[in-house]
């Protein structure tokens, strides 16, 4: 449950987003000058490492491009969340263009207030969502909350 401040602050961070989210793939490898690519295999490359990626949340997702790369880890289920209604809808379309539909699932939530159960995720990642964290300790606390026992 998230505090009035932080509702407030997610409602205008989700806004700001839905905003842009029709062109944020775009200005997101532009800005990056497609570094962004680069970062998202190697993150899904040193998630490779640790042996079990069966279910993974990728938590700040947006339009989902960390969690459709993560499908060449061989999920069971990747679950997505992101405070921005705008930015599911175009991940999920994404999805839906790859017939992943069945693999990977969006949802609207934020990251200080994670809304599945403790320890059920082999994965919990997030790609530059962190940098938007209403508050960066309790995102990352709930991250690991969500995390099985020796999770990545």
């Amino acid at each position: 449950m998230l505090d009035k401040n932080m509702e407030i602050r997610k409602e205008n961070i989700g806004y700001m987003f839905d905003k842009i989210a029709y062109r944020y793939d775009f200005l997101n490898h532009l800005m990056s000058f497609g570094v962004d690519k680069t970062w998202r295999k190697k993150a899904i490359r040193e998630i490779s490492k640790s042996g079990n990626s069966s279910l993974i949340l990728d938590v700040a997702t947006g339009t989902g491009d960390l969690a459709i790369a993560a499908l060449e880890l061989g999920p069971e289920k990747i679950d997505g969340i992101d405070i921005s209604t705008k930015m599911v809808e175009i991940g999920r379309q994404k999805i839906d263009s790859l017939r992943k539909t069945g693999v990977i699932s969006l949802y609207e939530g934020a990251s200080e207030a994670i809304p599945f159960g403790d320890n059920c995720y082999d994965v919990a990642m997030s790609a530059f969502g962190a940098r938007n964290f209403l508050d960066l300790g309790k995102g990352l606390s709930e991250m690991y909350r969500v995390l099985k026992d020796g999770g990545t």
